[in-house]
């Protein structure tokens, strides 16, 4: 044998990754190691195999298939940071073990009783959506997401997944719109590591020019949102909603003047509601005055964010 034999055993690997069949694809990594013991790339699938393997026995230890799933998709996050941590980026291999991991996932939502499935309801959808959209299922992931929105028009983590389908279908300006919906509900509850759009990847990574804490990161991703343009696919408010904007202002003026240490938080948010007020006094037509004291308040609170917003 020869070391032309490695590649071909590499591929067979991934291919049983796809099917879900950890066991095969680790004898093939095994079997390609002994064919070309240099190869970084089966080195590489080979520490992803042993990852895997252990959080699959992690998750069967759960009695019930609902948090069998919801650990692998956490393992998931885990992941990726893993991947930062050993030598290699082999898109083909992270490919199939993403494969693997959401199909195994799935199977494991989907075998939850119907009646705990109904009980869950909106949450059943989001986990099935989730899943059936890393497995590139866009059309019926979309539809799980909808349902899922349908039942909770203001959860962050649904409207973030089905932004993050629209993405991946090409369907930009519906992506754009769901997008700032959800990062002004809560940034905090979306799962930036599980959304795949080119748009939010490259807003995370400006946000992290900051030197952020991870956490934080999302916060941040309205407000360079903003700053770009990319979230510029908006909606006119109605009054009520006028209403609920300017009191959640409001509220958070007073909870940084209270908070100071809370500021990481409250700032990027604070100055995110200061973007929405001020487009909907353009769109409403309202007098400069009142868009003059919305700009004041953001270079007092950020002046070289204002800076760049308004050059």
């Amino acid at each position: 044998m020869t070391e032309d034999r490695a590649p071909s055993l590499l591929a067979l690997g991934y291919e049983c990754l796809k099917n879900a069949d950890l066991g095969n694809a680790t004898r093939f990594f095994e079997e390609a190691l002994q064919e070309d013991f240099d190869s970084a790339e089966v080195l590489f699938s080979l520490k992803c195999a042993q990852f895997w393997q252990g959080s699959i026995d992690e998750a069967s230890q759960h009695d019930s298939p609902l948090a069998k799933g919801d650990q692998l998709v956490t393992r998931w996050k885990s992941f990726q940071v893993f991947l930062t941590r050993i030598p290699g980026d082999f898109e083909m291999a992270r490919y199939a073990f993403k494969r693997m991991t959401f199909s195994i996932a799935l199977d494991f939502y989907l075998a939850i009783p119907d009646e705990e499935k109904a009980a869950l309801g909106p949450d059943f959808e989001f986990r099935a959506g989730r899943c059936r959209k890393a497995l590139g299922d866009y059309e019926t992931a979309q539809q799980h997401l909808e349902r899922a929105v349908k039942i909770r028009k203001d959860d962050a983590r649904y409207l973030a997944e089905l932004a993050d389908c629209h993405a991946l279908s090409g369907e930009q300006r519906m992506s754009k719109v769901l997008f700032r919906e959800a990062f002004f509900v809560s940034p905090d509850k979306i799962d930036i590591e599980l959304l795949e759009s080119d748009m939010i990847q490259k807003l995370a990574e400006k946000a992290r020019e900051r030197d952020l804490p991870e956490k934080e990161v999302s916060e941040w991703i309205p407000v360079y949102g903003e700053l770009t343009g990319l979230f510029g696919a908006k909606r006119e408010l109605g009054p009520q909603e006028s209403s609920k904007l300017n009191s959640s202002m409001f509220q958070l003026e007073n909870d940084l003047r209270e908070n100071p240490g809370l500021g990481a938080t409250l700032k990027p948010r604070l100055l995110n509601r200061y973007f929405w007020i001020l487009d909907h006094l353009e769109a409403s037509g309202a007098d400069q005055s009142r868009s003059d004291k919305i700009l004041l308040k953001i270079r007092l609170l950020d002046e070289e964010i204002f800076k760049q917003y308004v050059s």
